[in-house]
């Protein structure tokens, strides 16, 4: 299990758009399409991550909760599938369904948009405002696989708490620790 922190995209930063395949629809979705209203949460996961596993079922409650207050999940795999075929777009599906998400799963088959977000592990969690301006990125919370503190999405809730309330988002912020995106060789 490797231990890779998040890369802290700068705040303010533009989400980037994308077309990718949602692999629970099995059609191709834009940014635009799948922004929420009052906010969007764009998470790098994968299928067997050791890290993702631990927080995903606290993920799809979380989900549900704030997708009720029109803030929108996005999760996308962007893992090299021909070294990690566990992470295929039709494990992604299977996985999908298994863990109740409520939200589509991305297969980023290029990279091009783990390269956009400058996303480093699974899971990385960003937060946009209702004009895709990054507010938050980091952890879900301080639990890890193994050290015994409890999964409540913590870290994200705040985040998302303060955008929906219209006040400032801390500005400090914890990186999260995963798994490296598997990138394909060159």
């Amino acid at each position: 299990m490797a231990n890779t922190p998040s890369n802290m995209l700068p705040l303010g930063t533009r989400a980037p758009n994308f077309k990718l395949l949602d692999t629970t629809s099995e059609k191709f979705k834009t940014l635009l399409e799948l922004k929420g209203t009052k906010g969007t949460v764009i998470m790098f996961i994968c299928n067997h991550c050791p890290f993702v596993k631990h927080l995903n079922i606290e993920i799809a409650k979380t989900a549900v909760e704030y997708q009720h207050k029109d803030i929108s999940f996005i999760a996308i795999s962007s893992n090299d599938v021909e070294n990690y075929p566990q992470d295929a777009p039709h494990l992604m599906k299977l996985i999908s369904k298994e863990q109740n998400y409520t939200f589509p799963y991305l297969y980023d088959e290029t990279q091009e948009v783990a390269k956009a977000y400058d996303a480093a592990c699974t899971p990385d969690f960003y937060l946009f405002d209702d004009h895709l301006k990054l507010v938050y990125r980091g952890q879900f919370d301080n639990s890890r696989p193994g050290n015994g503190i409890a999964v409540t999405g913590e870290d994200l809730k705040k985040a998302m708490d303060a955008l929906l309330a219209g006040n400032e988002i801390n500005q400090k912020q914890k990186p999260s620790i995963g798994c490296n995106i598997k990138w394909k060789k060159q």
